[in-house]
């Protein structure tokens, strides 16, 4: 899930923190080993940050023989029960 960062995007939002003095000083430590600016580094780092907590809620990783027994489970007709049967039968509240 991607999303594209444009740096040649002007930037107008803003986001404000506040650090302690120590958070500072490492952040901007890592900063200048980047070879970065302390906003680059800390957009660069969030985004990638943000984007692998998404990817988290979204993606899990199984074996072939598990993707194959969940695609099988999916591919199977509904179990026929009377919740179902209810289910199935009451009408839409958007009719």
């Amino acid at each position: 899930m991607a999303i594209a960062i444009s740096h040649s995007e002007p930037r107008s939002g803003r986001i404000g923190i506040r650090t302690t003095p120590a958070q500072e000083h490492l952040l901007r430590c890592a900063a200048a080993a980047s070879h970065k600016s302390l906003t680059d580094f800390i957009l660069d780092s969030a985004c990638r940050t943000a984007e692998e907590t998404l990817l988290d809620q979204r993606f899990f990783g199984v074996s072939s023989e598990v993707g194959t027994k969940i695609l099988e489970l999916l591919d199977a007709p509904a179990i026929e029960t009377e919740g179902l049967r209810r289910l199935r039968d009451q009408k839409p509240p958007w009719e």
